[in-house]
């Protein structure tokens, strides 16, 4: 995993004191929770209907890329529905015993919230077909001539899956879905918004030019926002007052190698290269990745979706290209030839 401060891919804070901190700044339900207004009316509409008839919510898949709130909308949605939620990912269940384990202890409503989805092993995927559908379990107990079936009943519960590649869910299960939803980048307005909540949580003084200033190289994501101020929050208590104006702010954004639209040294190492190395483009992703260093995945997951969102990158059939606001935002002159090329 790549360690930017704007990587928004990246874990939660593990220690105690920290872990709980950055729950307190998760919302708790739809009134607090601030962005994804056409998900939010869906979902309340679901959510409301469920209730009246007294039954568990359908299956969600929630997608989109790291960082906008699929786990806190999943957690909102439990606390709305007044169901217990237990969370799991893709990678930790292994097994269909695993699944069966997780499955057979939920109640009546009970939410299971599976984040990274489409890891799932397929032989468990097969078993939770029938469990999401018919709210069965099917076991299969011994090996060999002496092996038979158990088909066990399930109570009525409600699956959110998360998943940052819709595109690499089966398609059966991805069927399975009741409600499937993709969670969209934020504005700056709700950028800012987000900061100024969370800084009241954090009892941080920031002037509003100054969430603002924060907002603008948020990349349109919640997790980086909050990431962003509690680092800036850190350096106006070493070097200030503790109050967050537009003065500490630059300062300490300077100090991240953050730019004025959010980009990091990573994000303008990769478009150099593309400039310096093969005039702007294009140039195929896995030659990117070993002129760069980094993983086609990781480029393909961490760093292009933003650079593309704001028109400094293309995808082409032929490869990556950098875009003419890519060479003004650099301060790098477009040549004849050049110029040619990205038109």
């Amino acid at each position: 995993m790549i360690d930017r401060i704007v990587d928004a891919s990246a874990p939660e804070p593990e220690a105690p004191e920290e872990l709980q901190l950055e729950n307190s700044l998760r919302p708790q339900d739809f009134a607090n929770y601030i962005g994804q207004e056409r998900l939010k009316k869906n979902i309340q509409l679901a959510i409301k209907a469920a209730k009246k008839r007294q039954e568990a919510l359908d299956h969600v898949l929630l997608y989109g890329p790291p960082g906008l709130g699929k786990t806190t909308m999943a957690s909102v949605i439990a606390n709305e529905m007044g169901a217990q939620i237990k969370i799991t990912s893709g990678p930790a269940i292994e097994r269909a015993g695993d699944l069966a384990s997780l499955l057979t202890n939920l109640q009546d409503g009970d939410i299971l919230f599976i984040d990274e989805i489409h890891r799932l092993n397929r032989s468990v995927e097969e078993v939770l077909y029938s469990a999401m559908e018919d709210f069965k379990l099917d076991i299969m107990l011994g090996k060999g001539p002496s092996a038979r079936s158990l088909r066990l009943d399930l109570p009525q519960f409600t699956i959110i899956g998360a998943t940052t590649r819709a595109g690499a869910l089966a398609g059966p299960l991805r069927d399975r879905f009741g409600h499937v939803h993709r969670l969209e980048f934020y504005t700056p307005a709700e950028v800012e918004q987000i900061i100024q909540r969370a800084a009241s949580i954090l009892k941080a003084e920031i002037k509003p030019k100054a969430s603002a200033q924060l907002a603008e190289r948020a990349r349109l994501t919640p997790r980086i926002a909050n990431r962003l101020l509690k680092r800036v929050r850190d350096y106006a208590d070493v070097n200030g007052d503790g109050i967050i104006d537009t003065e500490i702010s630059q300062q300490a954004l300077q100090l991240l190698e953050i730019d004025e639209l959010g980009l990091d040294p990573a994000d303008r190492h990769l478009l150099n290269a593309i400039i310096d190395s093969y005039g702007g483009g294009p140039v195929g992703v896995e030659t990117l990745a070993a002129l760069t260093a980094e993983e086609r995945q990781t480029i393909e997951d961490f760093i292009e979706p933003y650079l593309m969102q704001i028109g400094l990158l293309e995808r082409t059939p032929r490869g990556r290209k950098v875009t003419p606001k890519a060479y003004q935002h650099l301060g790098k002159k477009i040549d004849v030839d050049q110029q040619s090329k990205l038109v």
